[in-house]
This record gives C-alpha cells, sequence and structure tokens, in this order.
C-alpha cells in the first residue's frame, strides 16, 4: 500500500517573504518561479501589500530625515 504524502514545504513563510522581496524587484530564477507553485496566493499578495506599505513608510522616514 502506497501512501501519498502532501509534502509540506520546509520555511514556507521565509519562501514566501523571499519570494515577495525578489519580486519588488523583478528579478527571480526560474527555478525558484516553479518552486513557488506552492505558494498560497492569498498569502502572496497580503504580503506584497505589506511589502508595499512598509516600503513606502521607510522612504517617508528618509526624506523627513534629510529634509528635517
Amino acid at each position: 500500500m502506497v501512501e501519498t504524502q502532501k509534502q509540506v514545504p520546509k520555511n514556507s513563510f521565509l519562501r514566501l517573504l523571499k519570494a515577495v522581496f525578489w519580486s519588488f524587484f523583478g528579478v527571480r530564477r526560474r527555478s525558484d518561479l516553479e518552486s513557488d507553485a506552492s505558494l498560497k496566493p492569498l498569502h502572496l499578495i497580503a504580503a506584497g501589500v505589506i511589502g508595499a506599505v512598509l516600503f513606502i513608510v521607510v522612504l517617508l522616514l528618509v526624506v523627513r530625515a534629510v529634509v528635517g
């Protein structure tokens, strides 16, 4: 009897953050892109929105530090 087990990727949260971080730069390896198929789209969207908000906040803080 052969049991098929659904593979749960280790460090999927870190893989999610890595995928979103590199997608901001527009640079992805094909092997990473293919392995990202197991990530949930809703999680990717949420991480992307959070990443964009953090990026804007950092830019605003840098501008205020330089100007003020």
